[in-house]
């Protein structure tokens, strides 16, 4: 498993710093920094604060993710899934989070609100062409396989 050294910084004395709840966990959990509570009715959306800010290395990018959880059992996800962290950005961390549900959803401070996962980036180098090469798949774009059963 690679290991990347992030800085973190807490905004605030309270804010939760991400951690992994499992050994082999992919992403981190991020928690919501608020005073009080959101209340997000069907269909809305709200930018919530996480109360910490990063500093990746070059080569690296952290990615917002929605929670399974909060999506299955509540209908919570990201309107910009995965949000992206760019290596350069040193502000704080905020969820766009919109409930899918049919229910109010209430955030807490401290909640558990999205993933965050670090990965490294490629970066590219346009090479202009005439023509691409042919593959068995071509052109071949939405639903082109058919449905299997």
């Amino acid at each position: 498993m690679n290991r990347v050294d992030v800085e973190i910084k807490k905004l605030y004395p309270d804010s939760v710093v991400p951690t992994y709840k499992t050994e082999l966990a992919a992403g981190m959990d991020l928690s919501a920094y608020i005073e009080g509570s959101l209340r997000l009715a069907p269909g809305e959306r709200a930018l919530v604060d996480t109360g910490i800010a990063i500093a990746l290395p070059a080569g690296f990018e952290a990615q917002v993710r929605p929670r399974s959880g909060l999506a299955l059992k509540h209908g919570i996800g990201l309107v910009n899934s995965p949000g992206t962290i760019d290596a350069d950005y040193r502000g704080e961390i905020k969820v766009v989070l919109i409930n899918h549900g049919d229910a109010d959803f209430e955030v807490n401070n401290g909640d558990r609100i999205a993933q965050l996962v670090v990965a490294s980036v490629s970066r590219v180098e346009w090479h202009q062409v005439a023509e691409l090469d042919i593959t068995l798949r071509n052109g071949g774009g939405f639903g082109h396989t058919g449905v299997q059963h």
